[in-house]
């Protein structure tokens, strides 16, 4: 388990884009915002508008971030891969990434950044598993798949993973760079994606936070979920089966 101590005294962070997929989100996008803002003062945050319906766009310009908006709705995967070229192309150094539904809290994100910072890993992830304090609860069957594919994760990696459906995530700008590449998924980034950072020379590490419940329909929920199982198996397996990039390749 990684621990960290938070600092008393905020650091400001010119060089850190956080980027925040929204799909009608105008209810909870003002909070998540001011909420960023306070906990890494001097980033700057970006909300890619996912094609809402509702004033997702109006509400994240009103709270002051960047708003980048897609004129249909393409993905939480697309939304993503938006913000990451929008980090490379404007020259950042580290990304973070967090939902919009109010489910994340930025207060830990300083404890990811340590790590980006201090060198010791190229990305981290935000887990909810890694304390083991039993705060988060899942549905049964949402806790079986997680178990399922944190295994799978784990073994092929190497390392224990706890958290791999976690979108609460911190990176160096070559991981958002190789991201910009058709190897990125459209709609669930995942264990695969995981397991293709690890295959590709990437260091992935965990840090244990604190999540909110989610009050909205999960993206995983009803018949959905099926399909997001047999796309994960389906993805893992290709990732298998894909040759690992060499280091120049992955830095392009």
């Amino acid at each position: 388990m990684v621990t960290t101590n938070r600092a008393s005294i905020a650091v400001p962070h010119p060089d850190l884009l956080v980027v925040i997929p929204a799909y009608n989100e105008a209810a909870n996008l003002a909070a998540v915002v001011a909420d960023v803002r306070a906990s890494l003062p001097g980033a700057d945050v970006l909300v890619i508008d996912d094609g809402s319906a509702d004033d997702t766009a109006r509400i994240g310009n009103a709270a002051g971030a960047k708003v980048l908006r897609l004129p249909v709705n393409s993905g939480y995967g697309v939304a993503l891969q938006t913000g990451y070229k929008y980090a490379v192309r404007q020259g950042y150094t580290r990304v973070a990434q967090m939902d919009a539904d109010g489910q994340h809290k930025a207060g830990f994100m300083p404890d990811l950044l340590a790590l980006v910072e201090g060198g010791s890993a190229d990305i981290v992830i935000g887990s909810r598993f890694l304390d083991g304090d039993g705060h988060y609860e899942p549905s049964r069957a949402r806790k079986i798949g997680m178990g399922i594919f944190s295994r799978m994760a784990s073994r092929i990696m190497s390392q224990h993973v706890t958290d791999p459906t976690s979108g609460y995530q911190v990176m160096r700008i070559d991981v958002a760079r190789f991201f910009c590449s058709d190897v990125y998924p459209a709609d669930y980034p995942d264990a695969d994606i995981l397991i293709l950072l690890h295959r590709s020379g990437f260091r992935v590490s965990e840090v244990g936070v604190q999540m909110r419940m989610p009050t909205g329909k999960s993206m995983h929920s009803g018949h959905r979920s099926l399909y997001y199982i047999y796309k994960m198996f389906l993805s893992i397996l290709v990732t298998m089966l894909r040759p690992s990039l060499p280091a120049e390749e992955r830095a392009r």
